[in-house]
């Protein structure tokens, strides 16, 4: 009996490619993302930022986290990163999203549990929960522009989940930034 094949865990490919099978003579979706270059199958391919590939890399830990206990998140963020070979930038700028997580999760869940007065945080989705937490810490660091911010945060969550997601991150961060007064 043969056996299915199963994606490696640890392939760049199974995180960011697209779900339908690589055209005839395409550059894989991994070197793609090594150079910079978007996924997603958007017909312009430009770069991009850094920070947003470093954002991309925070919510893979964050959900990896949300799977096994955030008791040992800067381990399994070291971890994921690890096993994609992340390059040091995006390293660099995801590891400071993931300290603030880190260091005040009580009080970043605390203030989204708030404002989702509807949702129970642990109600809500994994994808749409480590976008939220995200979120959340990158206002709460400030160096960002709110309104970046949160369009950052929708392109995740519609990356990562629906475009149903994207409403409801688009929402419940919005408050967010309004209940910090940032916007």
């Amino acid at each position: 009996m043969k056996t299915p094949d199963v994606p490696n865990l640890r392939d760049d490919d199974f995180w960011d490619a697209p779900m339908s099978p690589p055209e005839p003579g395409a550059t894989p979706v991994a070197e793609r993302v090594r150079r910079g270059a978007r996924t997603g199958g958007r017909a312009n391919r430009q770069a991009e930022r850094v920070e947003t590939r470093g954002r991309s890399r925070a919510l893979q830990a964050l959900y990896a986290a949300d799977m096994r206990g955030y008791d040992n998140l800067r381990r399994i963020a070291l971890q994921v990163w690890d096993d994609l070979a992340i390059e040091p930038e995006e390293r660099k700028f995801a590891s400071r999203l993931v300290e603030i997580i880190v260091d005040r999760s009580a009080e970043v869940d605390s203030s989204l549990s708030e404002v989702t007065a509807n949702w129970r945080l642990e109600r809500i989705g994994a994808v749409e929960r480590s976008v939220l937490r995200l979120g959340a810490a990158e206002l709460m660091r400030g160096d960002t522009p709110p309104r970046v911010v949160l369009q950052e945060a929708i392109h995740l969550a519609e990356r990562y989940g629906s475009a149903r997601s994207a409403r409801f991150v688009n929402g419940v961060l919005d408050a967010y930034a309004r209940k910090l007064g940032v916007l």
